[in-house]
């Protein structure tokens, strides 16, 4: 009896630590204890972001199909925007993880700062344009007429307001590189708490809000993470953990900028790629009709509802990689990746078994429509079908962004997305009689080769020797 209290006491010391987050550098130690430490607020960071996007479509489901076309179309537009800031994200955990395990604090604040200032020129350059054409980009997404009349507003906030969405994940980036994984996780939760609270009151007009539509969980969604942005700015200015940004780090260091560029442009890249296919795959969608758009739309929100904690454990090891390679320690970074691999894979097979068991009732959750929950079914089991490669793609993918080496991901990627999975989508979708379910098998069979290539990479080593 003593002994199991004593592990309890042991578990419960070990979740209040990560919470706390009062550790920040792992480069000695237990590597299943840094893991944990820094995936637990990963992973609860994602899961809000997770609930989110499953939340904000069960509302908006409420309004109708092409509520719900609206935000899946728009939505491919966005992950663009995604891909931008995350490639930045990347370059920032990267380069602040490095100095922090070289122990060179001043340094990651410079990089820091000068991460925010790429992403500020970006992010209004992209909220420009997105105001002006929103009306064209959901038209060339495929959207029907009515789409069009009731969706445009949604795409033109979301588009329009896309700097709350960069700095989130940008600053978030900066949080995970310093060790401060908890920080992360709180500046997202107050975002998306915000967000989901918000988005009844501005959809259907509850109490004195107007009543907005599908344009009302636009305006929540903007209002959440400009909150979570405000949160992270005080944060970094008022000086916690190993990072205080201080008014002279706000200079601009070109030599800074060109070597965060030259990191960021691999991260966006990659992701780039990634979204870019899933535009083209929604493309090849829409010919099948709102219902079907919808069902693939709630389908993807769900299977982002488990990948995002995914993404947790993947960035924990990235973190891993770049401080444990800036203390000079490779061989403990490559273990940490492989054993955040193996954890990943666990987590993942047990959702691909839910999710291939109870795949109708799941979309019944969001809509009652026949087509829909078909569509969203075959599209859920199809994906899940390959988690358990998955699981390591993402992980040793991130490891390679943690170490600097963006560049080999981004070929990955291109050839995995561009040169196999948008090809056999539509070939599949429209050549063989397997129709929408085609673009499914498309997505898992890609998903699985990008996976055994970057494990056989991996192993070569050449990431260990990356300068930045």
């Amino acid at each position: 009896m003593e002994s199991k209290q004593s592990r309890w006491r042991v578990l419960w010391e070990l979740l209040r630590t990560s919470l706390d987050g009062t550790e920040k550098t792992y480069t000695t130690g237990s590597i299943n204890r840094a893991i944990v430490l820094l995936a637990i607020p990963m992973v609860l960071e994602m899961a809000m972001e997770s609930l989110f996007a499953v939340v904000d479509v069960f509302f908006v489901a409420r309004v109708g199909v092409d509520a719900v076309a609206t935000v899946g179309l728009t939505e491919s537009v966005v992950t663009i925007i995604y891909s931008l800031a995350m490639g930045l994200s990347m370059a920032a955990t990267a380069m602040i993880a490095r100095r922090v395990g070289e122990g060179k604090y001043d340094a990651a604040a410079w990089s820091a700062v000068q991460a925010i200032y790429i992403g500020l020129i970006i992010s209004v350059t992209l909220g420009v344009l997105g105001l002006v054409f929103a009306k064209d980009i959901l038209q060339g997404m495929g959207g029907s007429e009515t789409v069009l009349k009731t969706g445009v507003g949604y795409t033109r906030i979301m588009l329009g307001g896309n700097i709350v969405i960069t700095l989130l994940f940008l600053l978030n980036g900066i949080f995970r590189g310093a060790g401060d994984a908890a920080l992360a996780m709180r500046s997202l939760w107050i975002a998306n708490i915000l967000n989901i609270i918000l988005d009844p009151f501005f959809i259907f007009g509850w109490g004195p809000f107007p009543e907005l539509g599908v344009q009302g969980a636009a305006v929540a969604t903007t209002i959440g993470r400009g909150a979570g942005v405000l949160f992270q700015l005080v944060i970094l200015f008022r000086g916690s953990g190993l990072l205080r940004l201080l008014r002279r780090h706000l200079i601009v260091r070109w030599d800074i900028i060109w070597r965060q560029i030259k990191v960021a442009a691999g991260g966006a890249g990659q992701h780039f790629i990634a979204s870019a296919s899933w535009i083209f795959l929604m493309r090849i969608i829409s010919q099948f009709g709102s219902e079907v758009v919808a069902g693939y739309t709630i389908a993807i929100r769900l299977i982002i509802f488990t990948i995002l904690p995914s993404w947790g454990i993947s960035n924990a090891a990235a973190t891993l990689v770049g401080q444990n390679l800036g203390a000079g320690h490779p061989a403990r970074a490559e273990s940490s990746a492989w054993r955040s691999a193996f954890y990943n894979m666990i987590f993942l097979l047990v959702v691909a078994v839910i999710y291939m068991a109870g795949a109708p009732a799941l979309i019944r959750l969001f809509s009652t429509e026949t087509a829909v929950v078909e569509a969203g079914s075959v599209c859920l089991r199809i994906i899940s079908a390959g988690y358990i490669f998955f699981a390591y793609g993402m992980v040793i993918s991130q490891s390679f962004n943690g170490a600097g080496d963006t560049r080999t991901p981004t070929i990955i990627n291109f050839f995995c997305f561009w040169m196999m999975e948008i090809p056999l989508g539509y070939l599949l979708a429209t050549q063989t009689g397997l129709g929408y379910s085609g673009v499914a098998w498309a997505i898992t069979v890609s998903e699985t080769a990008l996976a055994l290539i970057c494990i056989w990479l991996f192993r070569q080593g050449k990431w260990k020797t990356v300068e930045i």
